[in-house]
């Protein structure tokens, strides 16, 4: 009696999907948590199950064969299928309980959502906080994250959300360096020393004003984290541009101009629309909603007046 025909496991298609992406074993192993010899082993086998060869052995890395292409191509749509079907399934979550995957970056977390994330964790001790740090896009598609908190005015189409506030940006500089408080004339400021965020934020405008107004020999500090401008700001290397939420809660600082509204940008709440309705996700994004607003005046850069105003004011939902 001949033997049955193979059948192709979905653990067989996410390997082939692996190796096509990466083209070469140790990148392919990594992506899917095997060790090298495991992932030759195992695509041995299924060339040999199946009597055909599915990669080409170059010195560039592997490449498919039109076999190889067909099914990493099959394995792609498979894990788009997948992949929704999961996710549409946790938007009929019943229960407000389980891990919460959230994205945001580094002066976010630390300046201003770290204390708001555990006052939500005290309110529901069910729910577990996943925060994955980055500026990079992550694909909520794929589950990457349920979540993404991010300063953007240009928000992906393919997801929903919220516009919490508008962040305001304003030069700052060391308090001990301006006892006066900001000069009458302006113009001076340009011949100060500077610090900026370098050409990989271009296109933030408070980059774009530094490149077009300061001389290149007066801009003396560079570098790619907005806690770090912070940082160079109070050290005193240079005045700089920082978002009103971190040059206003540090005493050391001083505004030497007011807020731009020309450099702000929004604040947004973002999820995937199959996600918006679970119970778990709508009700960090309610909360995080109510409290942002209530920050509002922080995050908006507006006198501290109304910061304190807004604090003793109950707190408003905005959906």
């Amino acid at each position: 009696m001949p033997n049955p025909p193979y059948t192709v496991a979905w653990d067989d298609f996410r390997l082939i999907k692996a190796i096509a992406e990466a083209r070469s074993l140790p990148a392919a192993a990594e992506l899917i948590g095997l060790n090298h010899s495991t992932v030759f082993r195992r695509l041995g086998q299924i060339e040999e199950a199946l009597g055909t060869r599915l990669f080409e052995r170059h010195r560039s890395g592997y490449v498919t064969t039109p076999a190889g292409e067909e099914m990493a191509a099959l394995a792609e749509r498979l894990d788009h299928d997948i992949t929704g079907f999961t996710r549409r399934l946790a938007g009929r979550e019943i229960l407000p309980a389980g891990e919460l995957r959230v994205t945001t970056n580094d002066s976010l977390l630390v300046e201003l959502l770290t204390p708001l994330f555990s006052a939500f964790m005290r309110q529901c001790p069910d729910i577990r906080l996943d925060v994955l740090l980055g500026n990079q896009a992550l694909n909520l598609s794929k589950r990457d994250a349920d979540v993404a908190i991010r300063a953007t005015d240009t928000p992906p189409e393919n997801l929903v959300g919220r516009r919490a506030a508008r962040i305001g940006w304003a030069l700052y500089g060391r308090g001990e360096d301006f006892p006066e408080g900001p000069p009458a004339d302006q113009s001076k400021l340009a011949q100060a020393r500077w610090v900026s965020l370098n050409d990989q934020f271009g296109a933030f405008k408070v980059v774009q004003y530094v490149q077009k107004h300061i001389e290149p020999e007066r801009v003396v500090y560079k570098l790619n984290t907005v806690l770090g401008l912070a940082e160079a700001v109070e050290a005193g290397i240079g005045i700089g541009f920082l978002p009103c939420f971190i040059g206003d809660e540090r005493p050391g600082l001083k505004r030497l101009g007011p807020p731009q509204a020309g450099y702000a940008a929004d604040l947004w709440l973002l999820t995937h629309p199959d996600l918006r309705q679970a119970p778990r996700v709508r009700l960090f994004l309610d909360f995080m909603a109510s409290e942002l607003t209530r920050l509002r005046p922080l995050v908006e850069g507006v006198p501290e007046a109304a910061i304190q105003q807004a604090a003793n004011a109950p707190a408003s939902q905005e959906d």
